[in-house]
């Protein structure tokens, strides 16, 4: 009996798919996270399916820690992040903003200021992308900018750090992006940029994952 794993993006999945699959075919569908409409929707396409879920407070990143620094404001992003780069020695480091526009926007920033920075997002072909990877994995491209489009996706055994330049819009993405770091036992820093807008999402990763995202101390180059 054949196989077929059906990963989840969000709670949009497509059911054209499965009416072209023989009827008999068996369906897994695994996630990190997997929101209540996302479980939902699978009982349309799955017959009486064995659920094996992992309680919310169960949802556990250890290794990574978890760093926050008030920005305050969005314009002072930058800054923040350039004295980040230019204090710390990073691996590899992939920072994460909420819009394939600003994806643009930060590498151009970035790059007009010597920082050697690659990025993705979805308006590029996936032929781009794949290059895009393939120098990451390899290690010729240090930063990598992107969205959420690639939060479930790398699994590059060098990303040390994880940088939220802007906080995810739901909290289930919180976990598959800073998963991206200390992957393969390896230990990883996640540092997440606050405006006060930000605030009250913050708190809700905070109570969603039931943990506490400490201010960025002075000595963050000695966790990396």
């Amino acid at each position: 009996m054949k196989l077929m794993k059906c990963f989840h993006e969000g709670s949009r999945i497509r059911f054209d798919i499965f009416q072209l699959l023989p009827s008999k075919i068996q369906v897994g569908v695994f996630s990190a996270t997997m929101p209540p409409e996302a479980l939902e929707i699978t009982r349309k396409f799955m017959n009486k399916p064995v659920r094996i879920l992992v309680k919310r407070d169960e949802l556990t990143l250890e290794g990574i820690k978890q760093f926050h620094v008030n920005v305050e404001k969005e314009e002072w992003k930058l800054e923040t992040l350039c004295d980040l780069y230019e204090t710390l020695a990073i691996t590899q480091s992939v920072i994460f903003v909420n819009t394939r526009r600003k994806v643009d926007w930060l590498t151009d920033k970035m790059r007009s200021r010597d920082h050697t920075v690659s990025a993705t997002h979805g308006d590029m072909d996936q032929n781009t992308r794949d290059i895009i990877m393939r120098e990451f994995r390899s290690g010729s491209s240090r930063v990598l900018i992107t969205t959420d489009l690639l939060a479930r996706g790398i699994d590059v055994q060098q990303v040390s750090l994880v940088i939220n330049y802007d906080l995810p819009t739901q909290p289930e993405n919180y976990l598959h992006r800073i998963g991206r770091s200390g992957r393969f036992g390896r230990k990883g820093v996640a540092i997440n940029f606050v405006t006060k807008d930000d605030e009250r999402m913050l708190f809700d990763i905070q109570k969603f994952y039931n943990v506490v995202v400490e201010e960025l101390p002075a000595n963050v180059a000695d966790l990396l």
